[in-house]
């Protein structure tokens, strides 16, 4: 059986501070949030740096109950206050069912989660089966996230990626996405942040785009991520002459 949603939208309060400038209402896709309906298998936000992907889906990962700096709902660490406080000001709009499983992994943070499972193996020993059996840390970031991937995500849950591209390599981000299938058809819900057009050709996937102007759904092969890769890709030797050329521009 397919996905039902855990998570139907994401909204900002009425009483939320757009005004005055102040971060994170000084970017304008948080700024011009309106309501996002999420898919409820896969969700894409997508856009070019500093547009606030990484800041919406903390955002909602928080509001949702999970850590800030990554982890389920059960990880109760922080090695500093990084987070912003978007999640106060988001609505979170849940389904009917409830997931039994949940994590938010994100690159920039892994490493502390990763210390915060060993201090739980040391109190609760064999929890490290859960994580593929090592260390995180005896890992390398690639695999780390692979594990996450393979052994701790077990299916009927709800999870939150973070530019997962940034560990794995092209074949690891191909296995990504057959086994973001595998779990989508244990009936899970994904949302993830990602510059990457290999994982975003998650079939029938709910694709936003944040740029300057907001927040709009886009097509997959509208992406730039497509775009930019596909002509590249196709005219490789005309692509590196253009960028490398040492022409003076007028």
């Amino acid at each position: 059986m397919l996905a039902e949603h855990f998570l139907r939208s994401v909204s900002l309060k009425e009483s939320a501070p757009v005004a005055g400038g102040q971060y994170p209402f000084s970017i304008a896709p948080i700024r011009n949030l309106g309501t996002l309906e999420f898919h409820p298998r896969v969700t894409f936000l997508v856009g070019d740096n500093g547009m606030g992907k990484s800041t919406l889906l903390e955002a909602i990962a928080v509001a949702a109950g999970l850590n800030a700096e990554g982890g389920s709902r059960n990880f109760n660490f922080a090695s500093r206050a990084t987070h912003s406080p978007l999640h106060e000001h988001v609505r979170v709009v849940r389904g009917v069912r409830r997931p039994t499983d949940d994590f938010f992994l994100r690159a920039e943070s892994l490493y502390n989660a990763a210390s915060y499972i060993d201090d739980l193996e040391r109190e609760w020993p064999g929890l490290l089966s859960s994580y593929g059996g090592d260390s995180l840390h005896e890992q390398s970031h690639g695999e780390s996230f692979w594990a996450l991937l393979e052994s701790r995500f077990r299916g009927n849950g709800l999870y939150f990626l973070d530019e997962p591209e940034a560990a794995l390599s092209p074949n690891r981000q191909l296995a990504a996405l057959a086994r973001m299938h595998q779990l989508v058809r244990a009936r899970s819900q994904f949302i993830i942040a990602t510059h990457s057009p290999i994982l975003m050709a998650y079939p029938d996937a709910h694709i936003y785009l944040l740029n300057p102007d907001g927040i709009r759904r886009v097509a997959y092969q509208d992406t730039e991520h497509y775009q930019v890769t596909r002509n590249f890709l196709n005219h490789v030797e005309d692509s590196v002459a253009e960028l490398l050329s040492d022409e003076e521009v007028e």
